[in-house]
């Protein structure tokens, strides 16, 4: 079989990724476009598939780092640059893959939004005495008395909390189980949930969380009543589970410091993965200098 001209590598390339390996359509164009991106960054004179090698492509990622592309959206252009030349190279059309040795900028870690105490306490006061008020108030009072994940709150079961020592049983991620305080607060909100949530809950139903039709609730019926939640009292910026689970860790840390302890109640298997609150704790304290300390702020004129 002749080799086609190497302009058309890359139709090729999406065809395979659309027939033998069944990509979705998102996926297809996210390659696709990448592929485009590179080649209208490469110089005329290294255009050309077969012709290009690591300084080229090198050159090519600096090029688009200087024009704002972030670390992020380059790594995924190099993965797809390594996936084209190993296509490339299974059709015996190149010898050698330039991307293997090319690494991307480290892309910056974005810090997790948090809600400072008094956003806290303004969102959880959910005013009202219906069902859906009462079940709310419940919702977010133990996500961020416990720090849950939207999935491990949903996955709560009647039988996985114990009102009466204040803890609670959840399944984290790995299936590993894990038990958590549950705070004055949460089982107060609990302790008012339980009779309503009885007289909707389905004969069978063992949830917790349940709607008004009786059924387990999904995660995104709690990602939807949060953010509904949080354009009711205002609060700034969008509000979701894990903004409140992300608060809890930060709030936690700031005032016990034992980064040991918030791993363990978070439920992270590495505790590099928890060490990120620290630099919000860190954020926190620079603002904090920043706003007090006489010498931090900007003279002004007399």
């Amino acid at each position: 079989m002749a080799v086609p001209a190497e302009a058309d590598w890359p139709q090729h390339f999406i065809h395979y990724l659309r027939v033998e390996r069944q990509l979705s359509p998102h996926t297809l164009n996210n390659y696709q476009r990448d592929l485009s991106t590179l080649a209208a960054t490469l110089s005329a004179d290294i255009a050309i598939w077969s012709a290009l090698d690591e300084a080229s492509l090198r050159y090519a990622i600096g090029a688009l780092h200087a024009q704002g592309q972030s670390g992020r959206s380059l790594q995924r252009l190099l993965s797809a640059t390594r996936t084209f030349y190993r296509f490339l190279a299974r059709e015996g059309w190149v010898s050698r893959n330039p991307a293997l040795s090319v690494q991307a900028p480290k892309a910056a870690r974005r810090l997790p939004q948090t809600l400072d105490t008094e956003q806290v306490g303004a969102l959880l006061t959910v005013p009202g005495d219906e069902p859906l008020d009462i079940r709310d108030r419940a919702i977010m009072e133990l996500i961020y008395s416990s720090g849950l994940r939207v999935s491990e709150l949903v996955g709560v079961d009647l039988r996985d909390l114990d009102p009466a020592d204040g803890v609670i049983t959840v399944l984290g991620k790995g299936n590993k189980m894990r038990r958590l305080p549950v705070g004055r607060l949460a089982r107060e909100a609990l302790r008012r949930w339980l009779p309503v949530r009885n007289t909707l809950a389905a004969a069978d139903e063992t949830a917790l969380f349940v709607g008004l039709r009786g059924q387990r609730l999904t995660t995104r019926a709690v990602e939807q009543r949060l953010r509904k939640r949080g354009a009711e009292q205002g609060t700034q910026g969008r509000v979701y589970p894990h903004r409140l689970r992300h608060s809890f860790a930060s709030h936690l840390l700031e005032s016990s410091g034992d980064l040991r302890a918030v791993q363990e109640l978070l439920g992270h298997a590495n505790i590099s993965t928890t060490q990120i609150y620290t630099h919000l704790d860190f954020q926190h304290l620079m603002d904090v200098y920043e706003q007090a300390h006489p010498r931090a702020k900007e003279q002004q004129d007399d």
